[in-house]
């Protein structure tokens, strides 16, 4: 039996693959195990539940399994999970989920002893009745029928049948349903292990216990269902079912799409309901943006705000961003924000890659709401000029280990030469270093990168090159990881199922040293002149290391095969060969290779030849380009033939220009493309360039000349059908204008009515064959009590527009309220952000007597209705004033009439109060004939687009008054003869716009003013800048003048003195300059027959102008003395003369300085200074403070004082001339030297400074000079402060200070120096008080203490040498005297160690203050270091000397 399990054990290994887990090896085995277990004994395998051991019969080396855990005696013991596998917890989960696996293994066993049973036949020959053959017969039958079912048992017992991987049986159908419905998919699994299910939305996990409300799941006998209740949009996916056992996972998909009901279609709920909230949202768009501008670099936000009704608190709908179809995520280079009520999107430094059609759309419980508007990002400039932009859009494509391709879009500008190729490089992410991956520009715009270091993150960007130089680089890539594409799909993946994760198992083998087989699928992908790439598939064949590859070419013709990377293996299966001969054919191969050698090559590919694969593109087809706005136009081209992947380029360029820009810097798909941010009434033509990969094409032709302007379309239907009146066999229906006109003039209105009866509605008829221009119908013929139903159609110059919505149904009844009916008609010119006019038409039913006002009442918002006027008004408009900018209101008007007030017309809003871009108001112009006339402008005119002028917002009937002209964009109202007739309110408004008008009140007030001006023009006045003046110059000369402020190049002008013409001659010189318009006359001279009155009369066509200039009196005699004056100072500066004179100047530094400059001076000018009419010569010592420099002379005095008074003097002479100037520095004079040094020396002072002593508290500060006649006062609380013994002020050198002895409480206060400056005085403030006073007095106490300390301070004050020398057998006697308060205590020392009194030493100390020692005959021991210690508790002193004994020399020789 042994041998039996053994076979047993070699299935199961054939059965474990790559993906097989340890938990399907282990079940498997159980499984057998218990079914062999009922017949079977011997085998060596007893199985334990729970905490029980299993033991296994040992097995032969070679067929161990890897993944058992075996003791020292090679039982096994247990199993090792790898540490590649899913998580612990996951895996228990899956084997709790297979415990009935194993039960129902159970029934397996008992069939197969079923079976197994062995039954003895024995045969015997008897005769058999013919009843008894047909039994036999059939049990024969029975027991071949058995056999059968046995044969197909042990089928399914064979290991490989027993499990099998999930199977959809019955996929999940796709669905389409309204919304509102609910939709339940079906599936049937099968599978064995039975498989575990979960259901997805867009590959999102649905979790129905999260979301009991919208999900419920079922799983019963194999057949699984997901319920899907009330299907909104939203609703709409793919949704995917998720089978997975321990054989593998399967999936299938299945897409639900869920349609929206029309409105006149919901009949069981309102389209949108929201059960969450139990409110159907409307979501509404508004303040939209449009399209945009923007260069690189800049950054750009796009906004919307959003409504939706009704506002629930915390409610946020879902707001999503989309760029040409794909949704955006935040990013660095993408903000988006949502305040609540507005929807922000920011990006940040644009790059040509945010080029594209941005869509907003808002998701709500019921419904969705978009806004599209197209951005379009401009190249930056360049940096050098000529070069090409930067290329975009930079990609990675194929990575691989070591590999990866980089693809880009060209740019749409060249530069000024084509371009001769592309840069790219890679920077590792992480470092800031950019290395370039290629020596030579590639032309292609798709390049592939080796060498990449396997696991390392990279990113990439692009320049272009032409003859002119290098762009600059692109945006970055996104990061790329050099890694197996296989590893980056198993991360990508992630987990498969929610409840365990992907687990890879390998079969381990042992495989090691296996050379690995050939690749296989070799296949040339890329063949461009540049390089070449190859794409293989790893070998089947290769064991558990990684595999690397060889790659080799042989040149077709030769049998040589040449190693390409002979260096290094390459590890991804891709491979870009470079340095190839162009045009030449090559053949290739690759091996296989690890570390157990290299293997057999692959198949070779076939002939290859070095050359371009793709092909440039051809040049686009003919384009068209049609008007579509007043500032786009849409192209449409041809597309290029035999070319793919193709974008394109759109360039624009006005007609007669030649002069063309690109439409779009970022290429597009398809043959259409709307250009925007044209120029309106310009004519553009358009041309076309295809790109790709190889390049550029050539350009198309030029498309025909298209003006810029806004084209013409159907109008929108008109809104708002509403019952004005009925009668027994007529009723009035009214409508709204369209909202959108479509480009062009409404020519009328098509009317269609249908009848209803109960549910039933009938077909719809034609009321009126010919178009009717008012807004207001009378349906005739109809009958009564029978309900009726209306629509309209509007019709303009394109065609009809689609049908209104059907009005409410209508029953026919004559109408008995006495009241007036409702008006109707209402629209709203002049739009502004703070007003708006309101217009109506008056009701169709008066009621029982004429109608006699109206009241207009508005509501702003969500708010409550309230009235405009507090009396009614008889006109049919109304100015709306004090909006709110950005508000929306909604309007309605009652009329009334002498019974009451009807009811309110059909609610006009919302209406935002907001002034359009490009809104003119109506200007009134005067021209130069003194005509009188309004104009009003409009930017935004369309085709067929009107001036419609009004008076009282009445058509204008009496032409006699007005005269119209109207020119492109503009349009003119004059006044043929202005009176007191024409006042009232104009209003002018421009048909096919967005509502264009603006009204001008005409006053009488006003109108007086406009005759005056009018009056002005037609008499014209020539006007004067400057009116005559008069000007010295020099020498005297008189010079006359004036200045026009406007005139033409015919003035002509008349000098005229005394009613007298005068001209040119020698007394006058007269000038008129026609640029400036100055107007000249110049005499030399006054003379007393000059005195008079001086005129200038002009003549400019019909404009007369005057100025004149009367010269008499005292005013004549005073300018004559002043030429006199400038004539003899011209003749004084002919010489050297001094052009500024002697004056003062006090430095910094308080030095005074006498300075004067000289102008027109040589050489040869004597310069004299002189000193109280005294010169000061050459010897004198005030010469050495003489000083020149550039013109300037100096003399510097220093110091002021005294002895510096006096008058000094200063001449220049010379053969041309001679001048002097003087300076008084007596009385006056020098008091005024003295108060500009004080004035320095004030403001030179520093703040108030704080110093403590031993005797008290000085206050000071510095000056940088002073002097004894500088006044100086100190004062204490603003009190001057008197000399005394405790306060003493003084000055020391440059420092004035305040000494308070012994301060006390008393002296606190604010303190302040006044220092005189020579007008007032400068004063400069210390509060002393509180925290400075506190330290400064602290430190008073402390400096006075340390000082009483120095003073007591025990010392010796003298009587002791400093060496003394004495002979050997002498006595030594010395006093020291000691002071000390307290008495000092006394010690003496000898080398640092006291001395005692003995009979060697006598110690005294007498009269408190001697102290003395006497060393009775000294011996050599005696010399040393002596020192007299004085203490007390004030400190410690000692007075040291030296004693040194000597031998005489006949004693020491009688020693020795």
């Amino acid at each position: 039996m042994s041998g039996s399990l053994q076979v047993q054990q070699q299935e199961q290994r054939s059965l474990e693959t790559h993906y097989e887990s340890s938990y399907h090896r282990s079940t498997l085995s159980s499984v057998s195990r218990q079914s062999y277990a009922a017949h079977t004994t011997g085998v060596g395998v007893k199985t334990v539940r729970k905490k029980q051991q299993k033991k296994i019969t040992s097995l032969p080396k070679k067929e161990k399994r890897p993944r058992l855990a075996v003791d020292k005696e090679e039982e096994v013991i247990g199993y090792v999970v790898p540490v590649f596998r899913s998580s612990h917890l996951a895996t228990e989960e899956l084997m709790e989920s297979q415990e009935e696996v194993k039960e129902e293994g159970v029934g397996y066993v008992v069939m197969r002893n079923l079976f197994t049973r062995e039954a003895d036949y024995k045969f015997k020959v008897e005769k058999k009745t013919h009843s008894k053959s047909m039994r036999e017969s059939a049990d024969r039958l029975a027991l071949r029928e058995k056999m059968h079912e046995k044969q197909v048992f042990q089928k399914k017992m064979n290991p490989d049948s027993l499990t099998h991987p999930p199977e959809f049986t019955v996929k999940p159908r796709g669905q389409t349903v309204w919304e509102g419905m609910d939709v339940t998919l079906h599936c049937t699994v099968a599978g064995w292990p039975k498989p575990r299910v979960a259901w997805y939305k867009n590959n999102v996990l649905i979790d129905p216990k999260a979301h009991p409300e919208k999900y419920a799941t079922e799983s019963h006998y194999n057949i699984h269902s997901l319920e899907i209740k009330n299907c909104d949009f939203s609703d709409t996916a793919e949704y995917r079912i998720s089978a997975l056992n321990v054989k593998g996972e399967r999936s299938a998909f299945s897409p639900v799409i869920v349609k929206r009901y029309k409105d006149e279609g919901v009949t069981e709920r309102p389209h949108g309901y929201s059960a969450e909230y139990g409110v159907t949202f409307k979501t509404s768009i508004i303040d939209k943006f449009g399209v945009s501008f923007g260069r690189e670099g800049e950054t750009m936000s796009l906004g919307c705000t959003v409504v939706i009704y009704p506002t629930v608190k915390r409610y946020q709908p879902e707001v999503l961003w989309y760029r040409n179809g794909v949704l955006l995520t935040p990013s660095k280079w993408v903000h988006m924000h949502w305040s609540g009520d507005r929807a922000t999107l920011t990006l940040v430094h644009l790059n040509k890659e945010d080029e594209g059609l941005y869509t907003l759309r808002i998701n709500t419980k019921s419904g969705f709401d978009t806004h599209s508007a197209y951005v379009f990002v401009r190249d930056t400039d360049v940096e050098v000029e000529g070069v090409p932009v930067a290329p975009l859009d930079v990609r990675c494509h194929d990575a691989n280990k070591d590999y990866v391709v980089v693809t880009w879009k060209q740019p749409a500008i060249e530069g000024s030469s084509t371009i001769l190729g592309y840069f790219i490089d890679r920077c590792e992410v992480g470092t800031h270093h950019w290395a370039q991956c290629n020596d030579t520009p590639v032309k292609y715009a798709r390049f592939p990168v080796t060498g990449l270091n396997e696991g390392r993150s990279y990113i990439f960007r692009v320049s272009a090159l032409n003859k002119f130089g290098v762009s600059r680089p692109s945006r970055v890539s996104d990061t790329v990881v050099a890694m197996d594409p296989s590893d980056r799909a198993r991360l990508r993946a992630g987990p498969s199922a929610p409840w365990t994760g992907m687990i890879k198992f390998t079969e381990e083998d042992p495989t090691v040293g296996v050379v690995p087989g050939a690749p296989t699928e070799l296949a040339v992908t890329e063949a461009t002149k540049s390089y070449v790439v190859l794409s293989w598939k790893p070998p089947v064949q290769r064991g558990h290391e990684g595999v690397m590859y060889y790659v080799e070419k042989c040149m077709v013709g030769t049998d040589t095969w040449q190693r390409v990377n002979t260096g290094i293996p390459v590890k991804s299966p891709r491979f870009a060969l470079f340095d190839l001969s162009e045009g030449k054919s090559y053949s290739f191969r690759v091996r296989s290779c690890n570390s157990a050698g290299v293997g057999e090559p692959s198949e070779e590919t076939e002939a290859t030849t070095v050359g371009d694969r793709l092909d440039l593109p051809s040049a686009p087809g003919s384009v068209v380009a049609i008007r579509n706005t007043a500032t786009s136009v849409v192209v449409i081209w041809g597309a290029s033939k035999e070319a793919k992947d193709l974008r394109y380029y759109i360039e624009a360029s006005v007609v007669g220009s030649n002069v063309w820009a690109p439409c779009n810097n970022k290429p597009v798909k398809g043959n259409r493309f709307v250009c925007h941010g044209l120029n309106t009434d310009d004519k553009y033509v358009f041309k076309v360039k295809a790109v790709n990969a190889a390049g550029y094409s050539n350009y198309s032709s030029d498309s025909e000349a298209c003006l810029v302007k806004a084209s013409i379309e159907v109008p929108s239907p008109p809104p708002a059908v509403t019952l004005l009146e009925r009668v027994r066999d007529y009723m009035v229906v009214g409508w709204k204008p369209p909202v959108k006109t479509g480009g062009a003039d409404v020519r009328g209105y098509y009317l269609d009515y249908r009848t209803v009866k109960g549910k039933v509605k009938s077909k719809w008829h034609e009321i009126n064959v010919k178009a009717v221009t008012t807004t207001t119908y009378k349906v005739e013929n109809l009958k009564e009590n029978l309900f009726y139903e209306f629509q309209v159609r509007a019709v303009n110059q394109a065609g009809i527009s689609e049908g209104s919505v059907p009005s409410t149904a209508f029953e026919c009844l004559e109408w008995t309220v006495a009241v007036p009916g409702p008006a109707h008609g209402l629209h709203v010119l002049e739009l502004r952000k703070n007003s708006m006019v309101l217009l109506w038409e008056t009701p169709v039913f008066t009621g029982r007597s004429p109608v006699t006002g109206y009241y207009v009442d508005i509501k702003e918002g969500n708010g409550k209705w309230r009235g405009v006027q507090e009396r009614s008004t008889k006109n049919t408009f109304m100015k709306i004033s004090g909006l709110k900018e950005g508000a929306s209101y909604q309007l309605c008007v009652y009329a009334k009439n002498v019974v009451g007030v009807g009811g309110p017309s059909k609610v006009l809003g919302p209406i935002v109060a907001q002034t359009r871009p490009g809104t003119n108001e109506i200007v009134v112009d005067v021209d130069d004939n003194g005509v009188i006339s309004m104009i009003f402008e409009c930017s935004q005119m369309a085709a067929g687009s009107q001036f419609i002028w009004s008076k009282n917002y009445k058509a204008l009937t009496d032409t006699s008054r007005l005269t119209i002209e109207t020119v492109g964009g503009k349009s003119r109202a004059i006044f043929n003869d202005p009176s007191l007739e024409d006042l009232g309110t104009y209003s002018c408004m421009v048909t096919n716009t967005d509502g264009f008008s603006a009204s001008y009140t005409l006053t009488e007030e006003g109108l007086k003013r406009l005759l005056e001006i009018s009056h002005e023009h037609q008499f014209p006045i020539i006007p004067f800048t400057s009116e005559m003046a008069i000007e010295l110059q020099e020498k005297g000369r008189v010079r006359f003048w004036a200045q026009l402020a406007k005139f033409t190049s015919k003035c002509q002008v008349e000098y005229v003195f005394n009613d007298n013409i005068i001209s040119q001659g020698k007394k006058y010189t007269m000038n008129f300059d026609q640029k400036t318009g100055i107007i000249e006359m110049f005499m030399d001279s006054l003379e007393v027959s000059d005195e008079g009155t001086f005129t200038f009369n002009l003549v400019d066509g019909k404009a007369t102008g005057r100025t004149s200039l009367v010269l008499i009196g005292e005013e004549f005699a005073e300018l004559q003395k002043k030429s006199e004056f400038e004539r003899a100072e011209w003749v004084r500066k002919q010489g050297p003369h001094f052009v500024e004179y002697l004056s003062f100047e006090v430095t910094a530094e308080c030095d005074v300085y006498l300075k004067c400059k000289v102008g027109n001076m040589k050489a040869d000018t004597e310069i004299i200074w002189c000193k109280d009419d005294i010169e000061i010569e050459d010897g004198d010592e005030d010469a050495k403070k003489i000083g020149i420099a550039d013109g300037v002379l100096s003399f510097n005095i220093g110091k002021l004082s005294r002895k510096d008074a006096g008058v000094y003097e200063v001449n220049v002479r010379d053969g041309r001339g001679k001048d002097r100037t003087q300076l008084n520095l007596t009385e006056a004079g020098y008091q005024a030297v003295l108060n500009q040094m004080f004035r320095v020396i004030a403001n030179s002072s520093t703040e108030l400074k704080v110093e403590s002593t031993e005797h008290g508290i000085i206050l000071y500060t510095n000056v940088v000079y002073y002097t004894e006649e500088l006044r100086v006062s100190w004062l204490h609380k603003d009190s001057k402060i008197s000399h005394s013994d405790r306060v003493q002020c003084g000055v020391t050198g440059e420092q004035l200070w305040l000494k308070i002895k012994e301060p006390t409480d008393k002296d606190k206060g604010k303190y302040a120096i006044d220092i005189f400056d020579g007008s007032a005085g400068v004063k400069r403030v210390l509060d002393l008080t509180g925290k400075v006073w506190d330290e400064a007095y602290a430190e008073f106490q402390k400096l006075k203490a340390a000082a009483i300390a120095e003073r007591n301070r025990a010392r010796v004050v003298g009587g002791l040498p400093d060496v003394v020398t004495i002979q050997e057998g002498k006595s030594l006697h010395l006093t020291g005297n000691v002071w000390g308060d307290p008495l000092p205590q006394v010690s003496w020392t000898k080398n640092e160690k006291e001395l005692l009194s003995d009979d060697h030493y006598t110690l005294k100390f007498e009269h408190n203050k001697f102290a003395s020692i006497t060393i009775a005959a000294v011996t050599s021991a005696d010399s040393g270091k002596y020192a007299l210690v004085v203490k007390n508790k004030y400190g410690t002193s000692a007075g040291e000397f030296t004693v040194s004994v000597y031998i005489p020399e006949d004693e020491a020789e009688h020693k020795e």
